[in-house]
């Protein structure tokens, strides 16, 4: 029997003026005709990209020997650099179990916001250095979440893996849950 292999690429874009923004309450959820209004690359071997942006910035105080930082930190879906091959995906069943995987995809995203969150804003930094400190941590955290990433897509052959795809379900869903419950902790 023949096994019918999906791809899909994901893809962290630099910020563009057309994307969805992420808050910190839950994931975006994807749907293909809001979030998917690139023109399909036909030269690509995938059938679909998201195109989703990280961002974030700081004003910082120092108060008392001690850096104080106001963060702004949010993750996008850029709809006009996200696409689909139409003619790939008829197929009811194939479509839902695409849009499923990307879903994942923008869920770990929303992972990645709510532990850029908690790790940058619930640190000690140090006054002579905390720039550097900063732009290190959010490259350690923008690292993690890429591999994450590129491992979800290369465990679940890119949505294929029907057994993988669960697996990661359940992980992804984990990693939401422990995030939102380390963020409710600290604002107690």
């Amino acid at each position: 029997m023949k096994r019918l292999i999906i791809p899909l690429l994901f893809l962290l874009a630099l910020p563009c003026t057309f994307a969805f923004k992420q808050d910190l309450d839950q994931p975006v959820q994807l749907d293909w005709e809001t979030h998917f209004k690139g023109k399909a690359d036909t030269r690509s071997p995938f059938f679909a990209l998201t195109a989703m942006t990280w961002k974030y910035s700081y004003e910082s105080t120092v108060y008392r020997n001690r850096v104080v930082i106001k963060l702004k930190n949010d993750v996008s879906i850029d709809k006009t650099r996200s696409w689909v091959k139409w003619d790939k995906i008829k197929d009811p069943e194939i479509r839902a179990s695409l849009l499923h995987h990307e879903q994942g995809h923008a869920n770990i995203q929303y992972v990645l916001l709510l532990e850029a969150e908690r790790v940058l804003k619930n640190r000690n930094y140090s006054v002579s250095n905390y720039k550097a400190q900063i732009s290190e941590l959010a490259n350690q955290i923008s690292g993690f979440f890429d591999t994450m990433q590129r491992n979800y897509d290369d465990e679940t052959e890119h949505g294929s893996n029907h057994k993988m795809q669960a697996r990661w379900d359940d992980i992804i869903q984990d990693k939401m849950d422990e995030s939102r419950a380390a963020m409710a902790e600290l604002q107690k």
